[in-house]
């Protein structure tokens, strides 16, 4: 195998590990959200420690989403890498 090929194995694994990646993060910010919507309501009623709360669970939530939506930005660049070099290879 070329040079070529070995480069778009290396970023087939590294797409898959980022998508295994996000799968867990999908699913912790699932958690995260679920959280924050209880504390959410019980700030919307409760005293200052429940607002505080709140005002936590939901930089939680902040967070994942951001880790996210890096995880999603770093496998679209990677995809367009493996792509460019697909047409690269000869036929």
């Amino acid at each position: 195998m070329n040079r070529i090929h070995h480069r778009i194995f290396r970023l087939n694994d590294r797409i898959e590990a980022i998508d295994g990646e996000a799968r867990l993060v999908a699913a912790e910010l699932g958690h995260h959200r679920s959280i924050n919507e209880d504390a959410q309501r019980d700030a919307a009623v409760g005293n200052y420690i429940d607002r505080e709360e709140a005002g936590l669970t939901s930089g939680d939530v902040r967070r994942f989403e951001r880790t996210l939506a890096r995880l999603s930005d770093k496998r679209r660049s990677l995809a367009a890498k493996r792509d460019r070099l697909l047409t690269r290879l000869p036929d």
